[in-house]
């Protein structure tokens, strides 16, 4: 006597192997948040606010400008000056110059920008 699986085993075991090929594909289009040593990725340099005297951007772009080299160089890393809730900058930074600036005096926190997406729909407003 042959054994057959019921039509709901074969069903269950359809449905889980397009769930597995599904999340094999999604870690495979995964964006990779590790960065070679030498890529540049934009970060969040959170810093004391200036002295009152001096332009909130002028002290990011001097305080960038000291890692990078020149003032040139900062403008073009410069992505965003925030002024308002919160002291800082956005640039791109490879890894090294991310280590270089964690140091500076006045330089509270570094760290990755990110990018989220809000995931609702319909009747999910909780």
């Amino acid at each position: 006597m042959v054994y057959k699986a019921p039509a709901s085993a074969s069903l269950f075991s359809s449905i889980l192997l397009l769930i597995l090929a599904f999340l094999f594909a999604m870690a495979d289009s995964a964006p990779k948040s590790v960065a070679s040593s030498s890529e540049s990725a934009v970060h969040i340099v959170y810093t004391e606010r200036p002295l009152e005297n001096e332009e909130p951007e002028s002290y990011h772009i001097r305080t960038l400008a000291s890692v990078l080299g020149s003032e040139e160089a900062a403008k073009g890393a410069l992505i965003y000056s925030y002024k308002t809730a919160a002291s800082g900058f956005s640039a791109k930074l490879t890894p090294q110059q991310v280590e270089e600036i964690s140091k500076l005096p006045g330089v509270l926190q570094v760290v990755p920008s990110r990018t989220l997406q809000l995931h609702s729909g319909p009747g999910k407003l909780h």
